[in-house]
């Protein structure tokens, strides 16, 4: 399973499946989830919809996925990453989940790509620094059987050098 990094906009990502930092409503919000429900249409609102009329919507860690309406990619996994309170409140768990669950999912559907933003390190104060560390640990971990990429796009350069002076530290 081969990892790669860019620097850009998860809605113009070629792949199998985009994984949403939604929130539990799937309602569409801002930043990442914001951008996605924007760029994929209204169908992508419509089957969040359904979805929160089937099941309430979905708890942070877990993961649900709907087709990607207008974007390039198949499908659209959400899941809702851990607001920040300290690193007590079981936050690193719940962020493994995220990424370990999308992966899971991903994997269900054949995906053979997956492309990931940085779940919980924007509006929701997740450390990036601390984070980067779980997803690469979350990641690395996953025995894959369909998928052949794990693409994370960073939208900023910051969080983008983040992600690579962590994979340069993993590769030595």
């Amino acid at each position: 399973m081969k990892i790669t990094l860019v620097r850009g906009d998860i809605t113009k990502e070629t792949v199998d499946a985009i994984v949403n930092a939604a929130n539990a409503g799937l309602m569409g919000g801002g930043g990442v989830d914001g951008a996605i429900h924007r760029a994929a249409g209204p169908a992508l609102a419509e089957e969040c919809r359904k979805i929160r009329e089937k099941q309430g919507g979905c708890r942070t860690g877990e993961a649900v996925m709907t087709g990607a309406g207008k974007l390039k990619a198949k499908y659209v996994i959400h899941t809702p990453g851990p607001v920040w309170k300290g690193g007590g409140a079981r936050e690193p768990e719940l962020l493994a989940n995220c990424y370990c669950n999308s992966l899971r999912l991903a994997e269900q559907h054949d995906c053979r790509s997956i492309a990931f933003p940085s779940i919980s390190t924007g509006v929701y104060g997740y450390p990036i620094e601390k984070a980067v560390k779980v997803v690469f640990d979350t990641v690395l971990a996953h025995a894959a059987t369909t998928l052949a990429e794990v693409r994370f796009v960073m939208f900023s350069e910051p969080d983008y050098k983040v992600y690579c002076d962590e994979q340069r530290r993993r590769q030595k």
